[in-house]
């Protein structure tokens, strides 16, 4: 699995200068024709980097050049946007101090008579001031794993509660097998606001306030406490939340992992696993599945923004034969696109079928305004309840004054 599965999930994007970044973009500026640069950063899965060269030579109004970028991407794709010799086009989350300080470009008009096709839970977050910034490429999701056999041999239902989870995860502990697995440090890095979520709270409201300085997050919290306290929590796996190795060892019961994982855990378990998002908690609470997209932007110090524009609408809005090949050939994700997602036939059934339907009704995406110091405040207070028993009323006190103050900040220089 590519590392930025990971990244993308997991954590806002971290913005910072990377001294050297490289000025070599493969832009042309000789010739006749237009020259366009388009970054991507370094997919773990054979046969993407020659799919998206492939894509850009069929485009015949430009000459575009593509680079594929090992590394700290994130991080040389913020300090290249500064500087005159970026990427007109590039893949990325366009942040809020990137669109801001006016280092992308307004995409809006790109998605006229089909923006009500792309999932909204990952256009959303590329939306700022009602204007986009982002083209959606493909969906990475999360879900929960579950061996049928082990619930069945146990007498435990597939839970529907985070409560079913918590008694679930216990009764299916023995001396061999944990109940569930959440990740090495039990569950603080991957989940972020995914059970908040569950409870029918958001990280940020809409209107930019903090969204879940009410009781029930405190309670929710409290409860993946119980599960470390329990002792139903695999922890210290040879493997992280990422790989399906500890489900497919028979270490765990229940893994939580991602899309990706699907097609190694049908191949080696057959039809002995199911999916389910992450389980409502509380009258107000509903299934929560969390969603991110990488999308496709553009630079607004490219020499040629207008060209650059047409080819993202060209390759991610008009050629929708490329983005099912894009996210289904090489790898396995959800195209942005709802009817694409409906009608691909590797999406139409089994699990697969569950985790689009999943991803439609029940995801959530990390808004734009959760910068990735409000990511740390939360992550920290969070790994402090569930591994050290912190009083989750008090760490959310603390958390929600600083969040508070961030989204203040990042509001003000609107």
């Amino acid at each position: 699995m590519a590392v930025s599965r990971r990244a993308l999930l997991g954590a806002s994007a971290g913005v910072g200068f990377l001294a050297a970044c490289g000025s070599n973009t493969g832009r042309g500026e000789g010739g006749s024709g237009t020259r366009i640069s388009q970054w991507y950063h370094q997919y773990g899965e054979a046969g993407t980097e020659q799919a998206v060269k492939r894509y850009a030579a069929a485009y015949d109004k430009a000459d575009v050049s593509v680079q594929w970028r090992p590394g700290d991407y994130d991080r040389q794709t913020a300090a290249a946007l500064l500087t005159d010799s970026g990427p007109d086009v590039f893949e990325g989350s366009p942040t809020l101090d990137q669109i801001q300080g006016g280092q992308v470009v307004d995409l809006t008009e790109l998605l006229d008579g089909v923006k009500d096709d792309f999932n909204p839970a990952v256009l959303t977050p590329k939306t700022y001031d009602g204007k986009i910034w982002g083209i959606p490429q493909v969906i990475d999701m999360q879900m929960l794993y579950y061996r049928k056999s082990l619930l069945k041999d146990a007498g435990v239902e597939p839970p529907t509660s985070l409560d079913a989870l918590v008694d679930a995860a216990k009764r299916l502990t023995t001396s061999k097998t944990k109940g569930l697995f959440l990740g090495n440090d039990g569950g603080a890095g991957v989940l972020g606001g995914t059970p908040l979520n569950a409870a029918g709270l958001q990280l940020v409201t809409e209107d930019g306030k903090v969204g879940f300085d009410d009781p029930a997050a405190a309670r929710t919290l409290g409860k993946l406490h119980q599960l470390y306290a329990d002792k139903s929590l695999l922890l210290g796996a040879p493997a992280d939340w990422s790989d399906p190795a500890a489900f497919l060892q028979g270490l765990t019961a229940m893994q939580w992992s991602g899309l990706w994982a699907l097609p190694q855990v049908k191949k080696e378990l057959g039809d002995d696993f199911g999916v389910l998002p992450f389980p409502k908690d509380g009258p107000q609470g509903a299934p929560a599945v969390p969603v991110g997209a990488y999308g496709s932007a553009v630079s607004a110090r490219g020499k040629h923004r207008e060209a650059a524009k047409e080819y993202v609408k060209w390759l991610w809005v008009e050629r929708t034969d490329y983005q099912e090949d894009f996210a289904l050939s090489y790898g396995f994700h959800i195209p942005a696109r709802i009817s694409l997602a409906k009608k691909a036939a590797k999406l139409r059934t089994g699990p697969a079928a569950d985790a689009v339907r999943f991803t439609t009704d029940h995801g959530h995406a990390q808004p734009l305004l959760w910068t990735p110091a409000n990511q740390t405040a939360y992550q920290d207070g969070l790994s402090r309840i569930i591994k050290d028993g912190a009083h989750p009323e008090t760490e959310l006190r603390s958390v929600v004054r600083k969040v508070a103050a961030e989204l203040d900040r990042v509001k003000k220089k609107s």
